[in-house]
């Protein structure tokens, strides 16, 4: 409804100044405010829990990936064996997936190059290669987001005594494992693909304060 309105209100602001129409109407609407939903990221030891209990599932890698680098759901899926290099430990965002359609990624940083963990490489390593994309259905095609939650995501998550998060909340979990970890907000978002650094910093404000702690404790030890 708020992208609805946003676009209307531009067109007929536009439809005013060419005097087709005598006012903007859109300006006598409030549209609904923004509602954000609540971020679950997982601690340390609830990361361990998923993980061991994902060991040895189809989609291990995809769930190891998700943790240690913060991708999007819809650019996991859309990841080609092309766009990794196991050698040099890194991976390349050039796509994703959304409602069955392979699209770019929306900004500039979105397209982005990504370092990865060991623990990343040996999972990609162990995965099965049947298809050029990474993580692939029967039919060698990318895996619906839908059946991955309901038919993998789901199941995971109780099977491993944890709560009922959504997907998502592994990017959550992933920047604010970075961050706690006292990883520069720039790195974590390029790492995320974030267009810009305010709205990383935004998105994990609840993170930083814990940080500056580190950085008075930080600055007592030059004086000790």
């Amino acid at each position: 409804v708020r992208m609805i309105h946003t676009t209307l209100h531009k067109a007929m602001k536009q439809a005013v100044r060419w005097s087709l129409i005598p006012r903007n109407v859109t300006e006598s609407v409030t549209p609904p405010r923004e509602q954000s939903l609540e971020m679950r990221p997982l601690d340390e030891g609830q990361v361990k829990s998923l993980l061991r209990v994902a060991r040895g599932e189809r989609f291990e890698a995809l769930y190891v990936l998700a943790v240690t680098t913060g991708m999007r759901s819809g650019e996991l899926l859309g990841l080609r064996w092309e766009d990794v290099d196991l050698e040099a430990g890194t991976l390349q965002v050039r796509r994703t997936i959304f409602n069955g359609r392979v699209e770019a990624p929306k900004t500039a940083k979105g397209r982005r190059s990504i370092k990865l963990s060991q623990v990343s490489v040996a999972a990609l390593r162990q995965h099965p290669k049947v298809s050029e994309w990474v993580f692939c259905n029967g039919a060698s095609r990318p895996v619906s987001v839908h059946n991955l939650h309901n038919r993998s995501w789901k199941p995971l998550l109780k099977r491993a005594g944890l709560p009922d998060i959504r997907f998502h909340d592994l990017r959550h979990t992933c920047a604010t494992l970075l961050l706690t970890k006292g990883v520069h907000p720039k790195i974590v978002q390029e790492m995320l693909g974030h267009s810009s650094i305010s709205i990383t910093l935004d998105t994990y404000s609840h993170v930083l304060p814990n940080l500056q702690g580190e950085a008075v404790k930080a600055m007592e030890s030059i004086f000790e």
